[in-house]
């Protein structure tokens, strides 16, 4: 199971294995309140990419393609997410992004149930 949370909200004993999938440390937190298992920030869209982006709505199905490009070419880092899927049973991919919908954790969740 993949499940997705906001990595400011509290942690809880059902959220699995948590894995930070920004490149960036999310600000204000510290790591003991961000309660990470893994900081998995190459699996997180380039800078360019997220530059561009900028949680803009309106550019949310080009980011979704753009970004699912650049994670064919990251086969390895993804590999290893569905490895602790399938290990942890369950693992949650961990944003900083403010928009519950217009995240790169939620284009991964779909890339790696290959939608």
């Amino acid at each position: 199971m993949i499940k997705i949370k906001r990595v400011y909200d509290a942690p809880a004993t059902d959220d699995g294995f948590r894995v930070l999938v920004d490149r960036l440390w999310p600000r204000g937190l510290s790591k003991e309140d961000a309660a990470i298992d893994l900081w998995l920030k190459d699996v997180g869209p380039t800078t360019t990419l997220r530059k561009w982006f900028g949680h803009d709505p309106v550019k949310w199905n080009a980011f979704k393609q753009k970004y699912k490009n650049e994670l064919r070419d990251a086969q390895t880092l993804v590999h290893q997410l569905q490895t602790l899927e399938s290990e942890q049973g369950t693992i949650t991919l961990l944003y900083g992004a403010k928009s519950e919908e217009h995240n790169q954790a939620v284009v991964l969740r779909e890339f790696m149930r290959g939608e």
